[in-house]
């Protein structure tokens, strides 16, 4: 896994990469993820103002901006849109393993070589290295998964459930509770799970420190470390929301899926009205 993450951070896709990332962290008010040694090129308005929105609330990516992007970038629109998700959640995710663990990304420890690469690619095995964990239990899982998915409106992801998570007990009223889940009969355990991924969501740079206490209270490292990836994971819907292609498999109900040990995903396992 720190092989996955040390590639995609050193990872560049182009010239706007580190406009990209200096404008995410600006953002997000954290630090950026270290700079690629290469300069800005043309289009950098729409970078920055598809970056930031990207950052802010992707669910606001309209069609106007998306136009403006494919017209500027082309055929290199796919891969400026992955390094723009790299750029936003990476910094969060090493802020909330350094709040959770104490410091341990500094710039000596981060040091490697620059490659080009297609993040695209990297993307995909980033999260099938996260897929693969299992401490964490699939209803917390899943409960995460869907509170990340109505908060940036991914409609596919919303569209979905873990066949392990309905196996393990989780059903729709469950489900339902996320959306007030501080109000709710939730347990402490998914309380403070779902008030983490709140946190990074919409204030990654301030997490409250009895969010960080709560999460140490109620999970090991382990499933502390799995519970952050997972997120970042999650996260990767920003994609297809940016794109606009994010549509449910379904009209109506609810699409079963599942997660196999490689951590590949399997849809269509069943359909729920």
């Amino acid at each position: 896994m720190s092989e996955v993450l040390r590639r995609m951070i050193f990872s560049s896709t182009g010239s706007l990469d580190a406009l990209v990332r200096s404008t995410c962290a600006e953002t997000l008010s954290l630090p950026a993820l270290p700079l690629p040694p290469i300069t800005h090129s043309a289009p950098e308005s729409v970078a920055r103002e598809f970056a930031e929105q990207f950052s802010v609330d992707v669910s606001n990516v309209d069609g106007d901006l998306r136009a403006a992007l494919f017209k500027e970038l082309g055929s290199q629109a796919k891969e400026f849109v992955f390094s723009v998700y790299v750029a936003d959640w990476f910094p969060r995710l090493l802020h909330a393993l350094d709040l959770l663990f104490g410091p341990w990304t500094s710039e000596a420890k981060l040091t490697a070589e620059w490659r080009e690469t297609e993040l695209s690619v990297d993307s995909a095995e980033f999260s099938r290295s996260v897929a693969r964990l299992r401490v964490l239990d699939p209803v917390t899982t899943e409960l995460v998964r869907l509170r990340q998915a109505r908060q940036h409106n991914c409609r596919l992801c919303k569209s979905l459930r873990m066949s392990s998570a309905l196996e393990a007990g989780a059903d729709e009223a469950l489900f339902d509770e996320v959306d007030n889940y501080q109000d709710s009969a939730l347990s402490a355990r998914h309380k403070a799970a779902l008030s983490l991924a709140d946190a990074m969501v919409w204030q990654p740079g301030y997490i409250p420190a009895d969010v960080i206490d709560a999460v140490r209270e109620h999970f090991s490292p382990a499933e502390s470390v799995e519970l952050v990836l997972d997120m970042t994971r999650n996260a990767s819907s920003k994609v297809a929301v940016a794109f606009g292609s994010d549509a449910p498999h379904v009209d109506e109900g609810v699409e079963i899926y599942e997660v196999d040990e490689d951590g590949q995903v399997t849809f269509g396992l069943g359909f729920r009205v």
